[in-house]
């Protein structure tokens, strides 16, 4: 059964996503956070539908730690659930990715409205410049700041290395980081076809100051908190 319920969640999907990509790209006019408005609501409209066919829910936890005011968002990455949770769970948002994500049909079109950070991992400082410069203007504009720091979906239980990027950026732009941490790779594994019924707990930390941290305490406490807290989730 759960495989069929997997089964229908995607072809409901692809059904859905391919007409309002289309549409999405009639937005390209407008104002930034506009095109966020509209292009959102392709998650909003995915996680009742994860819902309704495969029974998988979810539950927030400290969304009184969100900030009045924009800032850089550090998230554990397991599986694809929490690029579509986080833009419920949080205001507007653009993500750090890497460019090559642009270049998948009609989901990379859809990314590509939303102006995202879009980097060459290859390319080393001019990377860096690159965040530096297009994230200091989104968080002007009033956007939080997405980062995955394992840079790559990790299983349930794997411990990966933060890259430096996101917590140079905070560093760079004197930006706190809100920590987040989930159990989605328990009902929706990495390079997985199954949805696993269940609900899916999302936890929202306290605000890091970075002023006084260097990259490296800035990474370290997010991890501490995040790992600690992805523990507490599981058991």
């Amino acid at each position: 059964m759960i495989k069929v319920r997997s089964f229908i969640f995607y072809v409901g999907m692809f059904l859905f996503t391919i007409p309002f990509t289309l549409i999405s790209l009639l937005t390209f006019p407008l104002a930034q956070k506009y095109r966020y408005r509209f292009i959102s609501l392709w998650a909003k409209t995915m996680i009742p539908w994860l819902k309704f066919t495969c029974n998988l829910s979810f539950e927030i936890h400290g969304s009184e730690n969100i900030p009045n005011k924009p800032c850089i968002v550090f998230c554990n990455h397991q599986s694809a659930w929490e690029t579509l949770a986080l833009q419920i769970a949080l205001p507007q948002q653009v993500w750090v990715l890497k460019r090559e994500l642009l270049l998948i049909p009609f989901f990379g079109w859809g990314l590509w409205l939303t102006s995202p950070i879009a980097i060459d991992r290859s390319s080393g400082k001019k990377a860096l410049l690159q965040m530096f410069n297009q994230g200091l203007t989104k968080i002007q504009k009033g956007f939080f700041i997405i980062v995955f720091p394992e840079g790559t979906r990790a299983n349930l239980n794997e411990d990966k290395k933060y890259h430096i990027g996101g917590s140079w950026l905070a560093k760079k732009i004197d930006c706190p980081v809100l920590p987040i941490a989930h159990n989605a790779g328990y009902f929706w594994p990495k390079n997985s076809f199954l949805k696993h019924p269940g609900k899916i707990t999302l936890k929202i930390g306290p605000l890091i100051e970075t002023h006084e941290l260097s990259t490296d305490q800035i990474n370290e406490s997010a991890k501490k908190w995040i790992n600690s807290n992805v523990e507490k989730i599981i058991h």
